[in-house]
């Protein structure tokens, strides 16, 4: 997969190449990549002065099977420095009869690329490695605390050694001092990435700690740090990350570390069971009790 760089590097040279209106999009995308990515093809055509069809046949040039690949290729490349104002001007042009059909495509869409891209391998691996842990250390801020929390919840049925590290009273690193290279710490971040997780999982890695980071791809900073990298699709339709592959994928990873801890975990639901139903957690017997 290409970096900006490249793929700037790629449009530059291959000015030469191009048509005068072709050689006219390449400048502008290379200046105002950041606005480009999400103006359509007619709008592109429109702000550099040329037709809609010599901006889709300019995709087709530089080897895209059409605009809209091409335009994914830039939100790709650029979202995670992306401002809040930025991701705002992806749905401005979208009407409210619009937006339940696109978010929901999106959504479903993110979980089906999750499904044909997530690594099995790395998947299996980061649970043998959750299942050795002494303490599991699970971090996640700002859009990515209600995922940590999440969890967090679930692991400890299963575990009785669970630490939820998020924004709170006490600081991130005074959470994880006690971290060791027996431990184990889930780091989650999607665009815009939060600098205090890079932070904190390069700080468990000076305390040998092994590292499972779950994030959106190999372009994340948190891949690079991590043992093993967990990616769910996370494209947004708006200011408003999609976590619902995300989220998918933090089920997975819940229920096939229960399935490896089938006996704790029923043992634990028993008890709890008897809690619940003694002090009057849930409005019946028929509610969900977790």
């Amino acid at each position: 997969m290409e970096n900006s760089h490249e793929l700037i590097d790629r449009l530059n040279q291959s000015g030469r190449k191009l048509s005068k209106s072709h050689r006219r999009i390449a400048e502008c995308i290379v200046a105002h990549y950041d606005k480009v990515a999400f103006m359509t093809a007619a709008k592109l055509g429109e702000y550099v002065g040329v037709s809609e069809s010599t901006v889709v046949r300019f995709a087709a040039a530089l080897g895209y099977e059409g605009y809209p690949q091409l335009q994914k290729a830039l939100q790709e490349l650029i979202r995670h420095r992306l401002t809040a104002a930025q991701r705002f001007e992806m749905t401005n042009d979208m009407d409210d009869a619009q937006v339940l059909n696109r978010v929901l495509k999106a959504d479903m869409a993110n979980i089906r690329a999750t499904m044909n891209e997530l690594d099995v391998t790395a998947f299996e691996n980061a649970i043998e490695r959750i299942l050795e842990a002494r303490h599991i250390y699970v971090l996640g801020l700002r859009a990515s605390a209600p995922l940590a929390q999440f969890l967090g919840h679930y692991l400890n049925f299963i575990f009785g050694n669970i630490h939820t590290v998020t924004s709170g009273v006490s600081d991130v690193f005074e959470q994880l001092y006690k971290i060791s290279d027996e431990d184990v710490l889930i780091a989650i971040s999607f665009p815009r990435y939060t600098s205090r997780v890079v932070e904190a999982m390069q700080y468990a890695r000076t305390r040998g700690s092994a590292i499972v980071a779950i994030t959106d791809g190999p372009l994340s900073p948190l891949s690079s740090v991590s043992d093993f990298c967990l990616t769910a699709k996370s494209d947004m339709a708006s200011f408003v990350d999609s976590m619902a592959a995300p989220f998918s994928l933090i089920n997975a990873l819940i229920v096939a570390l229960g399935q490896r801890r089938r006996e704790q975990v029923a043992a634990s639901f028993r008890q709890l069971e008897e809690i619940w139903s003694e002090y009057s957690v849930y409005l019946g017997k028929n509610e969900p009790s977790a």
